[in-house]
């Protein structure tokens, strides 16, 4: 009986159907599994029902808004994720003998990574055009969610999360400066304090980001409170505010290298800045990494730092530097 039943689920369960009813467990819905897998969500939904036809019991209920595995459907699961670990892990031996990096990479990065991360991955892919790159931008609540769903090969954040087990590499310093349009009334001002800017239009990202929070610590040391003129949902939202001339913020000068080129802003000398905090590449602690995850993790070991601090002589290096990138 049990040979009968395994010999009908090697003739009719598909790899594919696997990966399907993977993705929809591991991130909670249908849309989500659709999006990352590149269907439809339509062809989503039919393969789960095939495949749930073929096992013979349901596989998935639904509670509320949320989606849960019936206990037949936590077995193929469990039994689909380790069939898919196997064959990914097969593929990239393969390609590790073969001594060729390449492959799908998943890289999901905070908002505030966007400016240099592309740049980075596109040099990496230049070195190993057989990489499929997906690089996924987003706040930093979002990042965790798809950290804690093990959705991506690597995470680039500035805040390493502490209830989570995670391994975590730094790759190169983020430097957090006081910016200001340029002209402003501090401008050419030395050794101003926090209290000197009190008074001042103070530009914040929202509550939760890593730079917020930066500024929050440093200010309560001095028994100082940050006082928000305007939150903003980004980090661009913010340079643009500040250009315009609506108050003084708080960023990465990684993130500023065109604009200070351009002299379109201009750091302010203020005591205890610039804050210095680190760029991590993040992974889940069991995660076995692919062959291509981990050429790029040591390529942002060896390189990142190099290719993100090297010096700009004018606008028109940088904007050469981003071309070739």
């Amino acid at each position: 009986m049990v040979y009968s039943v395994a010999k009908n689920l090697i003739r009719h369960v598909t790899l594919r159907q696997l990966q399907i009813f993977e993705a929809v467990v591991r991130l909670g819905n249908y849309t989500r599994a659709a999006e990352e897998l590149f269907l439809t969500q339509p062809t989503v939904s039919m393969q789960v029902k095939k495949l749930t036809e073929t096992i013979g019991y349901p596989l998935l209920e639904k509670i509320g808004s949320n989606l849960h595995t019936t206990a037949v459907g936590k077995e193929v699961y469990d039994s689909a994720q380790y069939i898919l670990r196997n064959i990914m892990s097969l593929g990239e031996s393969t390609a590790a003998l073969e001594g060729v990096v390449k492959g799908p990479l998943r890289i999901a990065v905070i908002t505030t990574a966007k400016y240099f991360m592309p740049h980075l991955l596109g040099a990496f892919v230049q070195q190993h055009p057989l990489v499929e790159p997906r690089l996924k931008v987003t706040n930093r609540s979002r990042v965790l969610e798809r950290l804690k769903a093990n959705e991506d090969d690597l995470l680039i954040m500035g805040q390493v999360p502490e209830n989570l087990p995670v391994e975590a590499h730094p790759f190169v310093d983020n430097k957090l400066v006081m910016v200001a349009a340029v002209g402003h009334p501090l401008s050419g001002k030395k050794n101003l304090r926090l209290e000197d800017l009190q008074q001042e239009r103070f530009l914040v990202r929202e509550e939760g980001s890593g730079t917020r929070k930066a500024i929050e610590r440093l200010y309560a040391e001095y028994g100082l409170e940050v006082r928000p003129y305007m939150e903003l949902g980004s980090s661009e939202a913010i340079k643009q505010a500040v250009m315009a001339g609506l108050g003084i913020s708080v960023l990465s000068e990684h993130n500023l290298r065109l604009e200070l080129a351009h002299k379109h802003v201009e750091i302010l000398e203020v005591k205890d800045f610039p804050l210095y905090y680190r760029w991590y590449a993040v992974h889940l602690r069991d995660k076995k990494l692919s062959f291509a995850a981990k050429s790029f993790l040591d390529f942002l070991l060896k390189q990142g730092k190099e290719m993100m601090e090297k010096p700009i002589t004018s606008a028109e290096d940088l904007e050469k530097q981003a071309e070739e990138s």
